[in-house]
């Protein structure tokens, strides 16, 4: 970003978060067309939002908030049948990776619950501290940590059975 502005570009923002948004609201909806339509929803609302951010945290952490909060409505609204993550990984990976391992964790972690999928999503795939969880789903640093130490132990589980009978 340039730092000679006061507030960073909408561009600049997109170039720098955009497929880091997009890859988290797929894993939440499971629904690739509607993970892309809730990813330039919440680059609209930060665009409209910008001047109102304050630096009290981070301004990647600010947008994941924006975006989560973007899946928790379209979950809401949208009660139909969603894609199965196996299909969506199929074509995502085509552009990223053809790793049956990194298919196989996903399909797991996409099994968990709710609580748990948040924060494994935020601290593996966003790559972000258990302070700023924290600060967007608004809970104590304590319970992101319990939450994901029960999401590994179930993964860890669900795992060991995947591979032992395949």
């Amino acid at each position: 970003m340039d730092s000679n502005k006061d507030t960073p570009n909408i561009v600049e923002l997109m170039n720098l978060y955009g497929n880091d948004i997009l890859r988290m609201c797929l894993i939440y909806v499971k629904d690739y067309h509607l993970a892309e339509d809730i990813t330039q929803e919440t680059f609209i609302k930060v665009y409209q939002k910008l001047d109102t951010f304050k630096n009290k945290s981070n301004i990647k952490t600010w947008i994941i908030s924006i975006a989560i909060n973007n899946c928790k409505n379209a979950l809401k609204k949208n009660s139909k049948e969603v894609v199965a993550l196996e299909d969506i990984n199929l074509k995502y990976n085509e552009n990223f990776s053809k790793d049956e391992n990194i298919q196989l964790v996903s399909k797991e972690v996409s099994k968990l619950p709710y609580k748990y999928l948040q924060v494994v999503m935020l601290f593996y795939y966003q790559e972000l501290s258990i302070k700023e969880i924290s600060h967007i789903l608004k809970v104590p640093q304590a319970t992101v940590k319990t939450r994901l130490k029960r999401a590994r132990e179930r993964l860890k589980i669900s795992l060991k059975e995947e591979m032992f009978y395949e």
